[in-house]
């Protein structure tokens, strides 16, 4: 059996071919990659050599397995371990919505359902939502017919869509939204659901959504206290 990882990539956007070579070699296929910039002191980024505040981050959905073989080749290869290289880690996942949706994102990584989750009794969940540009709002409307508060909205190019014929017998369009949704741990199946028949494959969205366990919160005071009063 096989555990599930999100796993994110931080690095200069220069770099960022480099490491989309290192993780297609170890048959990571599905890339959703979007830009930011560093916020470090200049004080800071001169001793960790970094020098370009310009970063690439780059979202994709890795196996237990291919996470080691995938950290030691960007030790090896790229020299991650020394500082101005660019940073990976590994988040567990709850759950993905949907065998083919699964197989899409996990391809030839020879992933074995196990258990959901190494993380067990979260009170809140990640939920994170991949869709086709523009279809935001109409998500959110799907995800707080059943609790969802507010989300949050990032814009991503995603590689490796010509595979989506295979998987979906149709196309998807490589520029991507990336929705960000906290909610409680006994709604988020609820919200999944609802995402994937109102926005899922078979939509104009072609969404796909899968969580991720919370440890801890902060500034979900209202909620809470809703469940107080309840």
């Amino acid at each position: 059996m096989s555990e599930l990882y999100f796993m994110v990539t931080i690095t200069d956007r220069m770099n960022l071919p480099s490491f989309e070579a290192v993780y297609k070699e170890n048959h990571i296929t599905t890339n959703f990659i979007t830009l930011g910039y560093g916020t470090a002191s200049s004080d800071i980024l001169g001793v960790l050599g970094l020098d370009n505040l310009e970063k690439a981050v780059c979202f994709t959905v890795v196996t237990d397995k291919v996470w080691e073989i995938v950290k030691k080749g960007l030790k090896k290869r790229l020299h991650i371990d020394i500082p101005g290289t660019g940073i990976a880690f590994t988040v567990p996942m709850s759950s993905i919505g949907g065998r083919r949706e699964l197989m899409f994102l996990t391809e030839e990584q020879n992933y074995e359902k196990g258990e959901e989750s190494t993380l067990k009794d979260t009170a809140y969940e990640l939920l994170v939502v991949i869709a086709n540009q523009g279809y935001s709002d109409l998500i959110m409307n799907s995800a707080r017919e059943f609790g969802a508060g507010g989300g949050t909205v990032i814009h991503a190019k995603g590689t490796g869509m010509e595979r989506a014929e295979k998987f979906f017998g149709i196309s998807l369009a490589s520029e991507k939204d990336i929705i960000f949704i906290v909610a409680k741990s006994e709604e988020k199946s609820a919200i999944m659901q609802s995402i994937m028949k109102n926005n899922g494959m078979t939509n104009k969205a072609k969404a796909i959504v899968f969580s991720l366990p919370v440890t801890d919160t902060a500034g979900l005071r209202l909620i809470e206290e809703d469940e107080e009063s309840a």
